[in-house]
């Protein structure tokens, strides 16, 4: 039952990442093979970038059928990307679902391996945001985490509330779900009001003595 939860978690993220990489291909007009490369970058990349820093066999080389599956949605989404009346928007929303889903998936998986809460609540960030990463610099994009929108910060506090529970024996499946619940309201509701961080200002100096 515990491996299923956490598979099921992994598996919605990949998919639902892949989606918004393929989406973005979509945008940019891309041919079936920048369709491919980007959903699967997306939906596997921070993934890797987890499993490599813990010293953990990448999953997808462990589990091929990951990979298999990035592919076969991607494909998918050359077909119908044209369906939805506003890419961005579905781009937007389902981009926030996978950053959720991937923060607690991936601290998760970081307790796991033995890492402590602190390593967990990074790992948490890295396998939401990294995918992202790749899936805009590829597109041709800024990277949403390098703005002022609170996009990184997201995952860590849905990170931070899943680990904080756990340390605190709450029920595995109330620390989950409260872990992505923070990270999706707190996403969802920054994009809606326009939320940001503080932005550093130049300052002028100060006169010598």
């Amino acid at each position: 039952m515990f491996e299923t939860a956490t598979a099921t978690l992994d598996w919605l993220g990949v998919i639902v990442f892949t989606i918004t990489g393929a989406l973005v291909a979509s945008r940019k007009q891309m041919d079936f093979v920048g369709f491919a490369m980007l959903g699967t970058a997306t939906g596997i990349g921070g993934g890797t970038l987890r499993d490599l820093l813990l010293g953990s066999p990448v999953f997808w080389t462990q589990r091929p059928a990951y990979l298999l599956a990035c592919l076969v949605v991607s494909c998918a989404v050359f077909f119908v990307a044209h369906i939805p009346q506003s890419r961005y928007r579905a781009l937007i929303r389902l981009d926030a679902l996978g950053l959720a889903l991937f923060a607690v998936a991936g601290a998760e998986k970081a307790i796991q391996a033995g890492a402590s809460g602190a390593v967990a609540v990074v790992m948490g960030v890295v396998t939401a945001t990294f995918g992202g990463v790749i899936r805009d610099l590829l597109g041709g994009d800024s990277p949403v985490i390098l703005s002022r929108e609170i996009y990184a910060s997201a995952a860590g506090a849905g990170a931070v509330a899943y680990v904080s529970l756990a340390a605190l024996g709450a029920p595995r499946e109330l620390a989950l779900g409260s872990g992505f619940l923070v990270a999706l309201l707190l996403r969802a509701v920054s994009l809606r009001r326009g939320w940001t961080l503080p932005r550093y200002r130049p300052r002028s100096r100060l006169p010598y003595n």
